[in-house]
């Protein structure tokens, strides 16, 4: 009878372990499997546009990390005086070089047709590395950490340039490009949020350990880029865009060289003629309308990086009424994020649907909450401002990658791609280096933010209207 039970003992201590094991793993796997089933629904598993969600709620959070390791050590452990100065020194060192350096990504990646799996991961890898290098420094805060930080920027803009050159490669059928993005963006923003508050916890531990979780979460990323199909890589039919104002202020499109070109170039050779050298076509065979989306998006861009800057160290040397610094700003950041996650939403539900329009009446909105916050600041409207600004900006991006997708012939879109993210990048570059050197004054920064926005709509929506009212035809593709 002993041996008996000593027998039958193990059975039910194993199978009350085997049960224990499950129930702490079912939530891990199953929110696993309820990610993977929402990234990969409605086609997007079988295109391969779900790996690249994935993807980008990976960089989402590696980025993440690491502002919350360089916040820390730049902007909160210092004095107010001492932090202007010190993120004066980071825009000196970190932004000034990428003004310079941001024109040469887009073209130096569109020399890279067949390696764009290949460059996604040398993104991440490169921020990798460089977050165990800043991991030395972050503490003290040592000019060593800025030419990282350098880096870490180029290499997480010429991540986002490249994805978005890519996403038209994965589109699932009957999938537009504006519900693609939206996805995309929206898998961004939520890991963005849930990274957020685990490197801020890491913070407390020791300043080297955001930049620990970053760099395992672009060890992965690294890994994850690879599995990308690959068509991503494939550059068939594809040219490079030049970005040319439309001359005359012709807005007609015209038809980009192709096969029809190609055979005119033929027929010269045949009668002795030299033949002529055929040009990449360039955006002003599409007329207009790209150019005044990006001028638009330009200025939101530009706003955002105002606010970023402007209203964090405003809001901690003059905190909302009856709030604690700390408390103001994570209410604009909130209302921000809330906004952006919105404009995602709501873009992918109005699709394509009149992208100029759409452009034109966030750009007003933008503008008519910016001038109310400059002529009565207060609580409420400068968190109306960032849910807004956060709101607009998606919207209005989205709109405008609707307006490359129809007008751009596919042969040039994916550089359009590229090209257009590259200077929406330094639009932001600019906007917060006026955001760090306005002296803080309420009034006269929201009046600034209203400036911005009343320039980008004076460059942009008349053309924009204008557009809208004749009606872009659709290039023909050779």
């Amino acid at each position: 009878m002993t041996a008996a039970r000593s027998h039958d003992g193990p059975g039910p201590l194993r199978r009350a372990g085997r049960a224990t094991g499950h129930a702490l793993r079912a939530p891990f796997t199953g929110a696993a499997r309820g990610i993977r089933r929402a990234t990969h629904a409605h086609g997007a598993g079988e295109s391969g546009l779900g790996k690249l969600i994935e993807l980008h709620a990976v960089n989402g959070a590696g980025d993440v990390m690491i502002t919350v390791a360089l916040a820390s050590t730049v902007f909160f452990s210092v004095p107010t005086d001492e932090a202007r100065g010190r993120v004066a020194l980071y825009l000196a060192i970190t932004m000034a070089p990428f003004t310079l350096l941001a024109p040469v990504i887009g073209p130096l990646l569109d020399r890279l047709p067949h390696g764009r799996r290949a460059a996604m991961a040398g993104a991440m890898l490169a921020r990798a590395l460089l977050a165990i290098t800043m991991s030395g420094a972050v503490a003290t805060g040592g000019l060593e950490l800025y030419p990282a930080a350098l880096g870490v920027l180029v290499s997480s803009k010429a991540y986002g340039v490249v994805r978005s050159a890519v996403v038209p490669r994965l589109l699932p059928p009957r999938f537009s490009l504006v519900k693609a993005n939206s996805r995309v963006t929206l898998a961004g923003l939520l890991a963005t949020g849930v990274a957020a508050p685990i490197g801020a916890g890491l913070q407390t531990i020791g300043p080297p350990w955001p930049l620990y979780g970053a760099c395992a979460i672009f060890v992965a990323g690294t890994f994850l880029a690879f599995t990308l199909p690959p068509k991503v890589d494939s550059a068939k039919g594809e040219r490079r865009a030049r970005l040319i104002v439309p001359h005359h202020g012709d807005a007609t499109p015209r038809p980009a060289p192709g096969r029809g070109s190609t055979r005119a170039g033929l027929r010269k050779r045949g009668n002795g003629e030299k033949p002529a050298r055929e040009r990449p076509p360039g955006l002003r065979s599409v007329g207009g309308s790209v150019l005044h989306g990006l001028q638009a998006n330009a200025a939101h861009r530009a706003l955002s990086g105002f606010l970023i800057f402007f209203l964090a160290f405003l809001l901690r040397e003059h905190p909302l009424a009856g709030q604690s610094a700390a408390v103001s700003l994570g209410i604009v950041g909130v209302a921000a994020g809330a906004g952006n996650a919105c404009g995602t939403a709501v873009g992918s539900w109005l699709r394509a649907r009149g992208p100029e329009v759409i452009i034109a009446t966030v750009l007003g909105l933008a503008l008519s909450v910016a001038v109310l916050a400059a002529v009565f600041f207060s609580t409420v409207l400068v968190a109306a401002l960032g849910a807004v600004a956060g709101f607009t900006q998606a919207l209005s991006k989205l709109s405008l990658d609707a307006m490359i997708q129809r007008d751009v012939p596919e042969e040039v879109r994916t550089s359009a791609f590229a090209r257009s993210e590259t200077l929406l990048q330094m639009a932001w570059v600019v906007g917060g280096a006026i955001g760090i050197v306005l002296p803080l004054n309420a009034v006269l920064g929201m009046s600034v933010a209203a400036g911005i926005l009343a320039l980008g709509a004076a460059t942009s929506v008349r053309g924009l209207l204008g557009a809208a009212r004749r009606g872009t035809p659709h290039p023909r593709v050779a």
